[in-house]
C-alpha cells in the first residue's frame, strides 16, 4: 500500500451493525441460548468483544436475567434460536410488556433458501412451525414493534426503528433475523439510538395545566380539616420512566408524605422521612392503611398501577382517589388524556408550592393519626423502629419473623451492596415493611410469573455493573425455586455471591391455597382440608448445592428451622472472611404449612363471611408434619 492509500474500512455486516447498536445502548451483556441460527451471530459478538455473552440453561432464565438488567441499567436483551427457543422466552418478554420494561428480544431464523422451500414444497427445516410468521405473530401480542429482517439492506432502518421504539415507549421490541443475514453487508450506523418522546402540543400542554388545577381542586374539595392532607401513592412508572430525582424534589420542595405500590418500591430511599410504607390494598401494615386511607384526605398515584397485585382486595379505587398512569390521569371521576408523568410531576411539585408555599404540606402523620384516635403508633419513627427490628423469639421462625430479621441485618449494613429479589406469594406479601434504599428491591408484582427472581438475580448483579457492585439476596417460594432452579447454574458459573432463601413449607403452594380458601389458615385448623392439587414433590432443597458446585465456585446448601439457626446464618453473611460467602447459598427454609404472612390477617379472619368452595373428596389430603429424615 502506498502512503497516498486510504485504509481500507472495515465492512459492516448485519451482526456487527446490531453488535453496534447494542454497545451505543450500554448494553455490556447478552443473554441466551445459542442455537444453531444464532451462531454466526454469537461468532462476531466473540469476534468484536465488546458485549458479553451470558449463556443460560433456559430460555425463560435468559429473559428474565434479561428483564432485571433492563430494570436496573434502562434496556436489556436476549437471543435466542427459533420457535422453540423463542417460545421459550415468551413468557419474560410478556411481562416485559406488562410492566414497562425496555427490553430487545432477538430471534434467529432459519435461512432464506429454507423458508423458499417450506413455501414451494413445505419442506420443513429445524424448529419451523407450519405457519410461516407464527414466531412473529406471537411476539406481536407482547411487544410494542416487531420486525421481521430478510433485506440486509433494509436491516439498518428495521433495527434503529425497533429499538428507538424500544426506549421511547419503554416495551419489549421483537427482531427476527435470517440465520444468512447476520455476515451480510450492510450500511454502516449513522448517529445514535436516542428516546424520542411525543412533541408537547399546545393542546397538550392546556390538558396538562387543566390536570394540575383539577389535582388542587380535588385536594381542597376532600378537605375535612384546617388544612389538606393529601398522600401520594407512588408507583411504577416513576422507575421505569427514571423519575426519582423528580419524584424527590417533589417530597423536598411539599412535604406530602408518601406510600408505594409494592412494585415500585424503593423506587427511592425507604430512609426519606416522608415515606409511611407500602400501600398494597387489605395486605398493608394496619398501620400504614389506617395513614392512607383513615388520616389522608385523598389519595394521589403517581405512576401507579390499580392492579390486583398492588391493590390486594380491593376491587375499585373510590372518588377521592386521582391516578396518573399509562399516558393520562383520572382525578376523582374526570380524566385526562395524554398528561406525561414526567410533565406532571415538576408541574404538580410547582403548582403545590405555589398554593400552599414550600414545605406546606408537612406533617408528622403518625402523632397526628394518634391524636385522632387512630391505633397507630406515637410518631413516625416510632412506626419506623417497629417495623425494622429484628427482634423476634429465638425460637421462631415464620414469615413475618424472617422478614423482620432481615430487615435488622440490612438496616446494620453500612455498606449498603444487598439487593433484595421477591418472588411472588407468600414471599411478596411478607416484603411490604422491609426498608431498603432507592433501587434495592426488585420484583415482579403485576404479571407475577413465579420463579421470576432466580434467573432475575442475574440480571441485576450484572446491570449494576462493576461500578455499583451488589449482592442479591433472593426470597422464593418452594413451588417457584421448582420452576427455575437451574438458573443456579448461571450464578455459580458467574460467580455470584448469591444468597436464595428457598421457603419450604411443606412442599405446598401456599399463596395459591390462600386464595382458593383462606379457612384452610383460620384456627382451629380444618382436618384434612388442603387442596391436593397445591402439594408440591417434596426436595432436599439444600443438596443441590452439590449438583452445582465446582472447585472454582463453591455452592454452600443450609437448612434452618428455627429463628437461632437464622440469626448465626447472618452472623456468617456478615463476615467477609467466612467461606460461605465465596459463592452462591442455597438456604433451606423449613416453615410450618399454616404459617402464613400478617399481611393476609384480614383475608383469613374473614373467611367464614362467604362460602367455601366444595372439592372432590379425591382431591383432599390430611395434613400433617412431615418427618425431618426425609
Amino acid at each position: 500500500m502506498s502512503h497516498h492509500e486510504t485504509p481500507a474500512v472495515p465492512s459492516w455486516t448485519v451482526a456487527r451493525y446490531l453488535l453496534h447498536r447494542l454497545r451505543q445502548l450500554g448494553i455490556t451483556h447478552l443473554f441466551g441460548v445459542p442455537g444453531d441460527h444464532l451462531g454466526p451471530f454469537l461468532d462476531a459478538m466473540e469476534a468484536e468483544g465488546h458485549v458479553a455473552w451470558v449463556g443460560t440453561p433456559t430460555e425463560g432464565g435468559a429473559g428474565q436475567a434479561a428483564d432485571a438488567y433492563a430494570r436496573v441499567h434502562g434496556i436489556g436483551a436476549a437471543a435466542v434460536t427459533y420457535s422453540v427457543g423463542a417460545f421459550g422466552l415468551l413468557n419474560a418478554v410478556g411481562g416485559c410488556d406488562v410492566e414497562y420494561v425496555p427490553l430487545i428480544a432477538i430471534n434467529a431464523s432459519p435461512r432464506y433458501e429454507q423458508w423458499q422451500n417450506h413455501r414451494a414444497v413445505g419442506l420443513l427445516s429445524a424448529h419451523m412451525g407450519r405457519r410461516p410468521e407464527s414466531n412473529l405473530d406471537v411476539f406481536r401480542q407482547v411487544t410494542c414493534d416487531t420486525q421481521a429482517i430478510s433485506n440486509p439492506g433494509l436491516a439498518p432502518l428495521q433495527i434503529d426503528t425497533a429499538l428507538t421504539a424500544c426506549l421511547s415507549e419503554c416495551r419489549p421490541v421483537y427482531l427476527e433475523i435470517l440465520e444468512d443475514l447476520w455476515d451480510a453487508p450492510c450500511a454502516e450506523p449513522v448517529g445514535t439510538i436516542e428516546r424520542r418522546e411525543r412533541p408537547l402540543t399546545p393542546g397538550g400542554e392546556t390538558m396538562l395545566e387543566d390536570a394540575v388545577e383539577a389535582i388542587l381542586e380535588f385536594i381542597e374539595s376532600n378537605r375535612v380539616g384546617d388544612r389538606p392532607r393529601p398522600i401520594l401513592w407512588v408507583g411504577e412508572e416513576i422507575d421505569r420512566f427514571r423519575l426519582g430525582d423528580s419524584l424527590i424534589s417533589l417530597l423536598e420542595e411539599t412535604g406530602i408524605p408518601y406510600c408505594t405500590t409494592i412494585g415500585a418500591k424503593a423506587v427511592v430511599s425507604e430512609n426519606l422521612r416522608r415515606f409511611v410504607g407500602v400501600y398494597n390494598g387489605d395486605a398493608t401494615d394496619p398501620a400504614v392503611r389506617r395513614i392512607f386511607k383513615e388520616w389522608a384526605d385523598c389519595r394521589i398515584g403517581l405512576g401507579s398501577w390499580t392492579t390486583s397485585g398492588n391493590l390486594s382486595g380491593e376491587r375499585t379505587v373510590g372518588t377521592d382517589w386521582s391516578v396518573a398512569a399509562h399516558g393520562g390521569i383520572s382525578v376523582g371521576t374526570t380524566y385526562f388524556p395524554d398528561v406525561r408523568l414526567a410533565l406532571l410531576v415538576p408541574a404538580l411539585r410547582d403548582a403545590l408550592v405555589a398554593r400552599y408555599g414550600r414545605g406546606g404540606l408537612e406533617a408528622d402523620y403518625y402523632a397526628d393519626a394518634r391524636a385522632a384516635g387512630l391505633e397507630v403508633p406515637g410518631n413516625t419513627a416510632a412506626f419506623r423502629a417497629s417495623v425494622t427490628s429484628g427482634d423476634t423469639p429465638p425460637g421462631d421462625l415464620t414469615y413475618d419473623g424472617l422478614f423482620a430479621r432481615v430487615n435488622g441485618f440490612l438496616t446494620t449494613r453500612p455498606d449498603d451492596t444487598w439487593t433484595v429479589l421477591v418472588d411472588t406469594g407468600f414471599a411478596q406479601a411478607a416484603s411490604i415493611n422491609l426498608r431498603l434504599s432507592a433501587g434495592r428491591y426488585l420484583s415482579q408484582n403485576s404479571w407475577l410469573s413465579i420463579g421470576w427472581t432466580i434467573g432475575a438475580a442475574v440480571g441485576a448483579v450484572l446491570g449494576h455493573g462493576e461500578e455499583q457492585p451488589t449482592r442479591p439476596m433472593v426470597f422464593a417460594g418452594d413451588g417457584a425455586f421448582q420452576e427455575t432452579c437451574q438458573e443456579i447454574s448461571t450464578h455459580t458459573r458467574l460467580g455470584l455471591r448469591s444468597v436464595v432463601f428457598i421457603l419450604d413449607n411443606e412442599n405446598f403452594y401456599g399463596i395459591e391455597q390462600m386464595l382458593i380458601d383462606p379457612c384452610y389458615y383460620k384456627k382451629p385448623y380444618p382436618p384434612g382440608d388442603a387442596a391436593g392439587y397445591n402439594v408440591l414433590h417434596p426436595w432436599n432443597y439444600d443438596r443441590l448445592a452439590e449438583v452445582f458446585h465446582t472447585d472454582k465456585t463453591p455452592v454452600t446448601g443450609i437448612t434452618i428451622s428455627d429463628g437461632r439457626a437464622l440469626d448465626a446464618l447472618f452472623d456468617r453473611l456478615a463476615d467477609p472472611t467466612d467461606a460461605i460467602n465465596a459463592g452462591p447459598i442455597l438456604v433451606r427454609l423449613r416453615l410450618d404449612r399454616h404459617d402464613f404472612p400478617h399481611a393476609y390477617a384480614d383475608t383469613v379472619a374473614a373467611c367464614g363471611q362467604r362460602a367455601r368452595r366444595p372439592r372432590p373428596e379425591r382431591l383432599r389430603r390430611r395434613v400433617g408434619r412431615r418427618s425431618d429424615d426425609r
